[in-house]
């Protein structure tokens, strides 16, 4: 399939029938001119050297130039093609705790916000490596499948709330779990588990999911979000979260969970709080990790065919440039041109 991808220059192409009624009436004014002198037969023979043909000649190579340069501007594309690409860097995916407990305000401006503005950061010095995104509450799923497109991850990372996962709670078994199937098969590249969480939840399949991505070469890098003292868990229609007993609901870190997590992960603990401190030691980390040429294989629907037109140009040129307007003496023989 042929197309140009910039086919707005191609409007530029009505500059050539412009340009030749422009010169058609050049070379009517001159002829008439011309014809004050004398008749055009004999002025032609008292003016041997001078060709009229080699000036069309000129003339049509110039717009036939212009029409080129104006192709190439538009960029010609015609066909597929496959390219290598090659990277290096680290496999990194991000999942991060959407529950209710994660709107609680016990660290500014809430623990999902400050979590968001963590990744958000972190997302901006990457540069060659792939990134990932597992959102989960009572269950898991992931937003973004491993990739280098840093513009998308941020989009999907803005949309993070509560209402991404319709089922409640910190099923952290799960989006560990979901996290792992995420990361390639490459075994020398690095590999790592950054876990945004609040800590509540007291299932034990967690650590063993844990151990599993540590057995895989995936270091978890734990984000504990929250205080010891807690806090309330505010609702979008206002008030605060209360249980069956109509009491209301303070949400509390536990850091137990997290740490046991990061160890069975052979990755790191990190507490955040109102400091940048945990984003420059998981910045630290991460650049610690072992990065790895990773050749990938990119697909263009289009191949650009600019260069053919561009070698037709510079041709074109050449020739307009060695036809003189003038017959050369030493060419006399050659009846190229009348």
């Amino acid at each position: 399939m042929f197309r140009f991808a910039h086919p707005i220059y191609l409007y530029l192409l009505l500059l050539i029938p412009l340009l030749t009624a422009l010169y058609v009436l050049v070379q009517y004014n001159m002829r008439k001119n011309l014809r004050k002198f004398g008749d055009l037969s004999l002025l032609a023979d008292l003016m041997p050297e001078v060709s009229p043909l080699r000036r069309h000649v000129k003339f049509v190579l110039m717009m036939a130039s212009l029409a080129l340069l104006i192709f190439v501007l538009a960029r010609p594309q015609y066909g597929t093609r496959n390219e290598e690409v090659k990277r290096s860097g680290i496999e990194v995916m991000m999942a991060v705790d959407v529950s209710n407990s994660m709107l609680c305000r016990d660290v500014s401006p809430c623990r999902l916000d400050k979590s968001k503005m963590i990744l958000d950061k972190l997302t901006e010095q990457f540069e060659e490596d792939k990134v990932g995104l597992v959102a989960f509450a009572g269950s898991a799923i992931t937003l973004l499948p491993m990739t280098s497109d840093y513009v998308s991850a941020k989009m999907f990372m803005d949309q993070l709330s509560p209402a991404t996962i319709s089922v409640q709670g910190t099923n952290l078994s799960e989006a560990i779990t979901r996290a792992i199937s995420g990361f390639s098969e490459k075994k020398p590249v690095g590999k790592a588990l950054i876990l945004i969480t609040d800590a509540e939840d007291n299932e034990e399949g967690a650590i063993k999911a844990a151990k599993l991505a540590g057995e895989k070469g995936i270091k978890i890098f734990v984000l504990s979000v929250g205080t010891a003292e807690g806090g309330l868990i505010p609702l979008p229609g206002g008030g605060y979260k209360k249980d069956k007993s109509d009491n209301v609901v303070t949400t509390r870190l536990n850091e137990s969970i997290g740490k046991n997590i990061a160890k069975a992960g052979n990755g790191l603990y990190i507490h955040v709080d109102q400091t940048g401190q945990a984003q420059s030691i998981l910045e630290d980390e991460i650049a610690k990790m072992q990065k790895e040429d990773i050749t990938e294989s990119m697909y263009s629907e289009y191949d650009e065919q600019f260069v053919a037109v561009a070698i037709l140009l510079f041709l074109a040129l050449v020739l307009e440039m060695v036809i003189l307007e003038r017959k050369n003496p030493l060419f006399s023989r050659l009846k190229l041109f009348s």
